[in-house]
C-alpha cells in the first residue's frame, strides 16, 4: 500500500516544524560523521540594563568553528566588541579542538572587518543580492589571537 504525502509551503514556519527537520538532518549527518554533532556557543553583550545589545551565533563541527551570526548595535561598533566576540568564539573552538573557522558575510555587512581579523575569502558569489555580493571566508586559529 503507497502512502500519500502532502508538500505543504509555510510562509511563517513553525519553529516546532523547522525543529523536526533540523533535528532529521542532525541526525543524518551524524550517522554519516560518527555521531558528532554541532556543539552551538552564544556570545551576548549586555548593557546595564541587561538588555542583549549585540553577540555571536556560532557551533564548533567536524573540526571547525562556524560563525553563524555576529550583530552589534550600531552605536557600538568600532568599539572592539565585534573583535572581542570573535577572539572569544575562536578561543573556545580551539578548547574544543576545532583549528579552523568559516562565516559568510554579504557585501553590504562585514567583508573588511573579519579580513582585518585575518579571514580570506575562498568563494565569492555575484549578485547575491543584486548588486552586491555574498563571500565564504575561513582561517586557521591559533592561539596567539
Amino acid at each position: 500500500m503507497q502512502t500519500e504525502f502532502v508538500i505543504e509551503l509555510q510562509t511563517d514556519p513553525t519553529s516546532s516544524d523547522m525543529a523536526v527537520i533540523v533535528a532529521g538532518l542532525t541526525d543524518y549527518n551524524a550517522s554519516q560523521a560518527d555521531g558528532e554533532v554541532p556543539e552551538y556557543l552564544i556570545l551576548v553583550v549586555r548593557d546595564a540594563d541587561l538588555n542583549v545589545v549585540g553577540g555571536l551565533v556560532a557551533s564548533t563541527y567536524l573540526g571547525w568553528l562556524q560563525i553563524h551570526v555576529v550583530w552589534m548595535l550600531d552605536a557600538l561598533r568600532k568599539r572592539g566588541y565585534g573583535t572581542a566576540l570573535m577572539r572569544r568564539a575562536e578561543h573556545e573552538a580551539l578548547l574544543r579542538g576545532c583549528p579552523r573557522a568559516f562565516l559568510e558575510t554579504f557585501s553590504f555587512q562585514a567583508l573588511p572587518f573579519y579580513e582585518k581579523l585575518g579571514y580570506q575569502v575562498v568563494s565569492r558569489i555575484a549578485d547575491f543580492p543584486p548588486g552586491g555580493a555574498r563571500y565564504a571566508l575561513t582561517r586557521a586559529l591559533d592561539h596567539q589571537a
